[in-house]
C-alpha cells in the first residue's frame, strides 16, 4: 500500500503543479458556444450592425424615471433583415407596454431606459439585453431566459431597467426600436 501512495504523490504533485502554473486564463474553450458567437459577430458586421450588451436588470423598487420622448406602439418582432442576420432568434418578450426614455443623450453620460413588458409564461426570466446599430436605426433587444426545473416566475408582467454605457453611442439622430414579439415601442433620439 506504501508504493501506491507514493506513486498517487509523485504523479499527482508535479501534474497539479502542472496544470496551475500553465492553464489558461478565463472559461474554457467551449466549441459550439464559441463558433456560434464567431458567426454571429462575423454576419452582424457583414450585414453592417454594431452589437453592444447593455446592462438589464430589474429593480426591487419602481425607479421614479423622468421621461419625455414620444414613444409610439409598433408591430412586434425583430426586424427582418436583423432575424435573417442572427444565427440564433433571442427570447423575446411577448410585448413591451410601456416605456419611459429620455428623448436625447450624450456621448459621455450612460442612458437609461425603463420599460414593462409582458413575458409568454411564468417560465422565463430576464437574461440580459443586447443593442444593434446600423447607420440611423438603433434596435434593443431584451431578452430572457427558460427558468430551470419546476421553478417559475412571480409575474408575467415585468418591469426592465436597460443601461446603454457611456460612450457606446456616436453623436446623431437615431430611430430606437424596443422588441417584443407582438408589440415593439419607437422613438426617436438625438445623442450629443
Amino acid at each position: 500500500m506504501k508504493w501506491v501512495i507514493i506513486a498517487v504523490v509523485v504523479i499527482i504533485v508535479p501534474y497539479t503543479f502542472l496544470t496551475l502554473h500553465y492553464r489558461k486564463p478565463g472559461p474554457a474553450f467551449q466549441p459550439y458556444e464559441d463558433m456560434k458567437n464567431q458567426a454571429n459577430v462575423s454576419r452582424l458586421l457583414e450585414a453592417g450592425y454594431q452589437r453592444f450588451s447593455i446592462a438589464a436588470q430589474r429593480p426591487a423598487d419602481e425607479v421614479a424615471m423622468t421621461g419625455g420622448a414620444q414613444v409610439a406602439t409598433i408591430d412586434g418582432g425583430l426586424p427582418a433583415d436583423l432575424r435573417a442576420t442572427l444565427v440564433e432568434v433571442p427570447l423575446l418578450p411577448e410585448e413591451i407596454l410601456s416605456v419611459t426614455a429620455a428623448p436625447t443623450a450624450s456621448t459621455l453620460q450612460p442612458y437609461v431606459i425603463q420599460l414593462t413588458c409582458t413575458l409568454p409564461d411564468e417560465k422565463r426570466q430576464l437574461g440580459g439585453a443586447e443593442l444593434f446599430v446600423r447607420d440611423d436605426d438603433i434596435v434593443i433587444t431584451p431578452t430572457f431566459e427558460h427558468v430551470p426545473g419546476d421553478l417559475q416566475a412571480r409575474s408575467r408582467q415585468t418591469v426592465v431597467l436597460l443601461t446603454v454605457p457611456a460612450g457606446a453611442l456616436k453623436p446623431g439622430s437615431y430611430s430606437v426600436t424596443l422588441v417584443g414579439e407582438r408589440s415593439s415601442r419607437s422613438w426617436p433620439l438625438e445623442v450629443r
